[in-house]
């Protein structure tokens, strides 16, 4: 059973984020005049008031939990298990096998309660009183540092995050300070100035602070180079315990440790650690979503290996980046292109998601760019093994040639984010190579080959327009034109060209466009809706057939490439929520990702948003 969390989708303004500036400064201390956090988010209505004439005008406190305060633990402490390689100050080293054991130890261990790390994790600096007249005006323990965690940070040695990554990894300078005179000391990343509650660029450093810290280097990075960092990140772990430890405040004591093999062995070893390899290559991969034709995000198609053993992804030959400063490929350059493909990788590009606007060609006549492309694809992916001459002799007695047709071409579809961009291509070529209307390339798209994507309400009008001929020339089962074109669902025609996105196998994240679309989350397999902050307008007997208990009312946020907009505690209780699910079905609590690297994702996301 799955369940769908809703949310208030504004007008597109671009079609992908602008490119990422450089990483924003966390660092506090030096700003005179910081900018005030959140300032620049865009504004969303809460929304008409309760209908209850009692209803509280905000949402209720979470409601106290029995549980006590639980203490994390790790393997890595005490430290005394494994050798001190250096003295003063204390650096131990572990072998990668000790340090995958410490994170499985670290994801299956539930997170301390909300109450106990909040208010500290938004950020309390002793200048800032309005955050601090908010969080602590009634209780001034509240801004004690928790002592019921211990975390485990992992950090790389040279700080290039475009190679050599481990799962979650942070480069030096997102948690140590670079200011002369301080360059053994952490980040101070508490906010100066304003009020927020949505922090989530100072999760990672502050995480840090209360965590055991292993230290680890990409293989041109020297021996002493990991050393040295291992050393400053120990005497911050002092520095930092000296200055918050006062009174009863008796801070835990935290360690620094190194593995010092080179990345090519402990890649080797230990893979499912690895998020990119020594070559830059993501693990993930790209999407196989047809015979010989992927989709994937366009670093994928700039780094590819040269050989397909390391990894075991395939060396692609052609790569089709789709754009919004692009015109569709004439059919002499994509000729052209194939041909030049069988010696060497060849690159093109095609128009992306909402680029091209529906309109009618003519039945008789040259093919539309989008069917041309489909079948330009699909002919060099998927050539026949012989041309179909005749076998007759000719007048001389001669028997006639067969000629062999080139090889398989491995073809990449990319965009920068990998889903948003390459959607509408992605679509039209499964309608064509599949031979299945747009509704069905739609759902199977997202449920069989679970892939999140963005279209627009364009693109769904383009490829219905363009639907009966691309199933025409289709070289796709022929189950009969008609078959095809079967009575389209209700929900085609009230669906934006976006789909709720996936954030849990059971869970997943809408607009409200989705949530008055109830055929459509049906057609999804989602039985269960959460709108958060805007009513839904449903009939009576879309009600009744959905029954009561399976609608809710209260959060809102966006999604897929914008602003995520759930603040920083809701955030935390989700992943508290996750747990109680996890132990309710008999299972073991299991984290995919942990507290810090979620929030440096959602970041991430946001940053180029931010001014």
């Amino acid at each position: 059973m799955a369940a769908a969390v809703v949310h208030q989708l504004p007008p597109r303004q671009t079609p992908t984020p602008p490119p990422q500036a450089p990483s924003l400064s966390l660092n506090t201390s030096a700003l005179e005049h910081g900018a005030v956090p959140n300032k620049h988010l865009p504004y969303c209505s809460p929304g008409p008031a309760p209908f209850a004439q009692n209803a509280p005008a905000t949402p209720p406190a979470s409601p106290p939990t029995p549980q006590p305060e639980v203490q994390t633990c790790s393997i890595l402490h005490p430290p005394d298990a494994h050798p001190k390689v250096s003295a003063s100050p204390p650096v131990f080293a572990i072998r990668p096998s000790t340090l995958l054991t410490a994170i499985h130890q670290s994801a299956s261990q539930e997170l301390p309660e909300p109450k106990h790390v909040f208010p500290w994790l938004h950020g309390l600096h002793p200048e800032n009183q309005i955050q601090l007249a908010f969080f602590t005006a009634r209780k001034k323990t509240l801004r004690n540092v928790p002592k019921c965690f211990r975390g485990l940070t992992i950090v790389q040695a040279g700080g290039n995050m475009t190679r050599s990554k481990v799962r979650g990894a942070l480069a030096p300078e997102e948690i140590l300070s670079s200011e002369p005179g301080r360059d053994d000391t952490f980040l101070e990343v508490d906010p100066r100035e304003g009020f927020s509650v949505r922090n989530f660029q100072i999760q990672a450093a502050k995480i840090a602070t209360v965590s055991d810290l292993v230290v680890y280097r990409d293989d041109d990075v020297s021996e002493k180079e990991l050393h040295k960092l291992a050393k400053r990140l120990s005497r911050a772990q002092n520095t930092w315990r000296v200055k918050n430890s006062f009174g009863e405040q008796e801070l835990p004591r935290f360690h620094v440790f190194i593995v010092s093999c080179p990345f090519q062995k402990f890649q080797k070893e230990n893979p499912q650690l690895v998020a990119i390899d020594s070559k830059g290559q993501s693990r993930e991969g790209p999407l196989d979503f047809s015979k010989n034709v992927w989709l994937g995000p366009t670093p994928d198609s700039a780094l590819c290996p040269s050989s397909s053993e390391a990894n075991k992804e395939p060396t692609f030959d052609i790569f089709i980046e789709a754009s919004d400063l692009t015109q569709p490929p004439e059919a002499r350059l994509l000729n052209r292109v194939g041909d030049l493909s069988l010696d060497a990788p060849q690159r093109l590009e095609f128009p992306s998601s909402g680029s091209i606007m529906p309109q009618k060609w003519p039945k008789a006549g040259p093919l539309d760019p989008v069917t041309q492309m489909c079948q330009w694809i699909h002919s060099v992916a998927n050539p026949s093994a012989m041309s179909d001459l005749d076998d007759e002799t000719d007048q001389d007695g001669d028997i006639a040639m067969r000629t062999l047709q080139p090889r398989a071409r491995k073809v990449l579809i990319h965009c920068t984010d990998g889903y948003t961009e390459s959607s509408l291509l992605a679509l039209a070529y499964f309608m064509y190579a599949e031979r299945v209307p747009v509704h069905a390339a739609w759902l199977r798209l997202h449920c069989e080959k679970k892939r999140n994507f963005f279209a627009y309400s364009s693109d769904v009008a383009l490829l219905s327009s363009l639907q009966a001929r691309i199933l025409e020339l289709s070289p796709g089962p022929n189950d009969g034109i008609a078959g095809c074109l079967m009575e389209e669902p209700a929900w085609l025609s009230r669906m934006d060209g976006s789909l709720p996105s996936r954030i849990l196998p059971y869970m997943y994240l809408g607009n409200l466009g989705h949530a008055n679309n109830p055929q459509l989350l049906r057609a999804m397999g989602i039985k269960r809706v959460l709108s958060v902050g805007e009513p839904i307008s449903w009939t009576k007997g879309q009600v009744e057939s959905w029954e009561a208990k399976n609608l809710f009312c209260f959060v809102r946020a966006r999604r897929l490439n914008v602003i995520i907009q759930p603040h920083l505690r809701f955030a935390y209780e989700l992943l508290k929520w996750d747990e109680v699910l996890q132990k309710r079905r008999g299972l073991p609590v299991r984290r995919e990702m942990d507290w810090a690297t979620i929030a440096h994702e959602i970041a991430a996301m946001n940053r180029p948003y931010s001014r």
